[in-house]
């Protein structure tokens, strides 16, 4: 091998090493010489379904910070509050089908929501998050105690799933 492959796949060997060991101390002669970041834990929720998703989210995405979570699916959860959703200000998709969830206040601080899945939970008021000003596409039909919303309040969301009883034929 010339020595410009070898030193190509010496690199190489590294940089997988490095990736693949993020979540140990990288030692070189019983001396640290690399620590990855701790998962992030500095956050509070009312709901303990909801506080075990976000956990399962951090670990499984290596979150080191709430503002590196930018998507959570915590479908089927069995989640019926959002309080404490709101430390997490980057969420830009939310999928939250099927929990019981009916207070939707706490969705109102996130600015940022582009794609927000509420089919099937417990909802009778979406009148808080129709206004969210990023939002794009919103789910939530199954949501059979509903009130509908008015046909001008949701003139900013591109794609608008309702329940059956709102719909318009």
């Amino acid at each position: 091998m010339s020595h410009p492959t070898l030193r190509s796949l010496l690199a190489s060997i590294v940089i997988f090493m490095l990736g693949a060991c993020q979540t140990y101390d990288l030692r070189v002669n019983d001396r640290v010489v690399y620590t990855p970041k701790p998962l992030f834990t500095e956050f509070e929720v009312a709901n303990a379904a909801l506080r075990e998703c976000l956990e399962q989210a951090i670990s499984d995405k290596k979150i080191t910070a709430a503002n590196e979570m930018v998507a959570l699916n915590c479908s089927h959860a069995g989640i019926d509050s959002l309080e404490g959703l709101d430390s997490f200000q980057a969420i830009t998709q939310l999928k939250l089908s099927h929990n019981t969830i009916s207070d939707l206040s706490v969705l109102t601080r996130l600015s940022v929501l582009e794609f927000l899945y509420l089919d099937n939970n417990a909802i009778t008021d979406a009148t808080p998050i129709i206004q969210l000003p990023t939002l794009q596409v919103l789910d939530i039909s199954g949501n059979s105690s509903l009130r509908c919303p008015g046909q001008g309040s949701l003139l900013g969301i591109d794609e608008l799933i309702l329940p059956l009883h709102c719909r318009v034929n």
